[in-house]
């Protein structure tokens, strides 16, 4: 009984843990900027950064109004990772001698990417247009869409199953302990009976040898 309920909790878990804590890595598919912020004719310097994260410079661009496309495998990539239910916030900047300026910054999620090839767009009007990728999102993406139309009946369901899960390791520990206390009783009455009948053959022994046992009389 205990194997079997020990195997469907690690199906549930390779079901469902997953895609609750997993990160997912978030690379940079194009870009397109509409305007750069010095007033001085020279090339931009373009960086992505994510708070509390190191900037990611985009070397390439140069130029405003021309599309930029990558492949995912330049030395800059990925962007960032992102994990289910946890944002971060996220931004394209300009760099400048006094203060950088922001082509425009946002609340980054993995639940954005919800379209079935893993593409997330960022329009930003009069800034820029990003294109995002991230295959590994695409589940938290469908998971956030499913449950705008059942936010209270999904959160119903996610915690049902967190108290399910707990039961069930619950039960599965104490089924452990109670069986391994068994067991351990078990041995234990094994051994003193064990070391009950050899004092008591060595009792007859002793007996036997000064010839005072039942049988010492006969002849």
């Amino acid at each position: 009984m205990v194997p079997r309920v020990v195997i469907l909790l690690c199906l549930i878990f390779l079901r469902y843990v997953p895609v609750l804590i997993s990160a997912a890595t978030i690379t940079l598919d194009s870009i397109e900027i509409y305007k750069t912020h010095d007033w001085l004719p020279s090339k931009p310097t373009v960086y992505f950064l994510c708070k509390g994260e190191n900037k990611t410079f985009l070397p390439d661009v140069k130029e405003k109004h021309v599309l930029y496309t990558f492949k995912g495998e330049e030395s800059w990539q990925p962007l960032t990772e992102l994990q289910d239910k946890k944002c971060k916030r996220c931004g394209f900047y300009e760099e400048d001698t006094l203060k950088d300026d922001v082509f425009d910054e946002w609340e980054f999620c993995a639940s954005d990417f919800t379209k079935p090839d893993g593409n997330y767009i960022h329009l930003k009007d009069k800034e820029l247009n990003a294109t995002f990728l991230c295959p590994e999102c695409v589940p938290f993406g469908n998971a956030s869409h499913h449950s705008t139309t059942s936010q209270n009946s999904s959160g119903g369901m996610h915690w049902a199953l967190i108290v399910v899960i707990s039961t069930v390791v619950s039960t599965v520990l104490i089924a452990g302990l109670v069986t391994a206390f068994k067991y351990w009783q078990k041995r234990k009455r094994q051994q003193e009976q064990a070391r009950f009948l050899k004092l008591f053959e060595e009792d007859d022994d002793i007996e036997d040898e000064l010839g005072v046992g039942p049988l010492s009389g006969v002849v």
